[in-house]
């Protein structure tokens, strides 16, 4: 028993040594400054943002949703971090994980982070700079709301072929993205997941596995119209005999119309309504029908399978490559690791603190709604007075006008 328990620890202190965070950003003070690189880009056009330590004026924790927040509108940030040390996920999960929040009710923008690899010229970083993953939400309007899921793939950067929705309100949310080496994925928003599914799925990152069979053609004898003509159908008698155009029983001969110089009038047509077109018989299910002939598949010569789909050998940093119209979104607690438990853990902090957050954002709404209904109310009293002032004001002018006018006539 005693080898047992022994054995148990060893395991358990193997699984917390094997675990590594490489990387982790609370932003907890201005110490980030010294860990972070803001580029140079744009700087000289006038359109680069200022990054800024700020909290929302609702939070679970100040500090712990303190976090780094775009300050102008309609500017370009980038800024980026660098690892310790550099990483290979080779054989492991590698989990990106962030809280961000847009307390300004963000209407066009991007929330999402960037995995960069040691090489990166942090001073140099623009949205053309290569990266590994690019991971987040990004909002514009009503027609973009979603969460992207790019993976660089032999310098080709790859769209997830999936729709996932993202979130949109004005509270903090927590994206976290987990590639297993078995080449699976899973995305989660606030511990939920939204997607899971396969790296050679839902990307096209590798030639597709299958391909239709060049040399398969069609029979002659397939039949690819699902219906046809009822044989027991007939045209109505009489159906031809009906013109599509007649006389307009309205139109009248002019009355200075000459038959001899301007020849035997006609009244003009119109469009005949007991026309019906030409006819067709009706349409019945045909019991021939085998539905939509496709070439069979073979194997794609092409397709190499890559079981390696999952690996980055050089994972050194992260960054931010945003455009904002508003600005004012918030990051915080990023995390990048092997450890799901971590990841997880981190998010078991946020909500115990989220419904801080969520009641004080009801009171700051609460607050606002009065404060304009205020505002309001004061408005519409000075816009009657003006009302009453300017009608007291045309009266004395009618009774002094009346007043003149009586005392010309005296």
């Amino acid at each position: 028993k005693m080898l047992r328990s022994f054995a148990v620890c060893c395991l358990a202190a193997f699984s917390v040594v094997s675990a590594s965070t490489l990387f982790k950003e609370t932003f907890e003070d201005d110490s980030w400054a010294d860990r972070w690189v803001i580029s140079d880009a744009k700087k000289s056009e006038g359109t680069a943002g200022e990054w800024k330590l700020n909290v929302a004026d609702w939070y679970g924790d100040k500090v712990k949703d303190q976090g780094i927040s775009t300050s102008q509108d309609a500017r370009f940030y980038f800024m980026t971090s660098k690892f310790d040390k550099a990483a290979d996920n080779k054989d492991k999960d590698l989990v990106v994980q962030f809280q961000v929040q847009f307390p300004q009710k963000i209407d066009c923008g991007g929330g999402y982070i960037k995995l960069l690899p040691s090489t990166v010229n942090q001073k140099d970083f623009t949205g053309d700079s290569p990266y590994l993953i690019m991971f987040g939400p990004d909002i514009c309007g009503t027609s973009t709301r979603k969460t992207h899921v790019i993976f660089n793939y032999k310098g080709d950067n790859h769209l997830i072929q999936r729709e996932i929705r993202c979130e949109t309100d004005q509270l903090s949310h927590i994206y976290t993205l987990i590639v297993h080496p078995d080449n699976t994925y899973e995305v989660r928003i606030d511990g939920e997941s939204k997607q899971t599914g396969s790296l050679e799925d839902d990307w096209d990152m590798l030639p597709a596995r299958e391909i239709d069979d060049p040399t398969d053609k069609k029979p002659e004898d397939w039949v690819d119209s699902e219906m046809m003509d009822d044989p027991e159908d007939e045209k109505p008698e009489g159906w031809d005999d009906i013109p599509e155009y007649i006389a307009d029983p309205e139109a009248e001969k002019p009355d200075d119309w000459d038959d001899e110089e301007d020849g035997e009038w006609e009244p003009s047509q119109i469009r005949n309504p007991e026309f019906k077109g030409a006819w067709k018989p009706k349409q019945i299910p045909n019991p021939a029908y085998k539905g939509v002939w496709k070439p069979k598949k073979m194997p794609n010569p092409e397709f190499v399978e890559d079981p390696n789909l999952y690996r980055y050998e050089d994972i050194g940093a992260v960054g931010f490559d945003l455009w904002q119209v508003k600005s004012g979104s918030i990051f915080t607690n990023i995390l990048v690791t092997d450890s799901v438990e971590e990841a997880e853990a981190m998010i078991d902090e946020w909500k115990a603190r989220k419904d801080d957050e969520k009641a004080m954002f009801d009171e700051a709404q609460e607050a606002k709604r009065k404060q304009e209904e205020e505002e309001r109310q004061k408005a519409e009293e000075a816009r009657k007075r003006q009302e009453e002032e300017t009608l007291e004001s045309e009266e004395d002018v009618i009774e002094d006008e009346d007043e003149d006018e009586l005392e010309h006539d005296e």
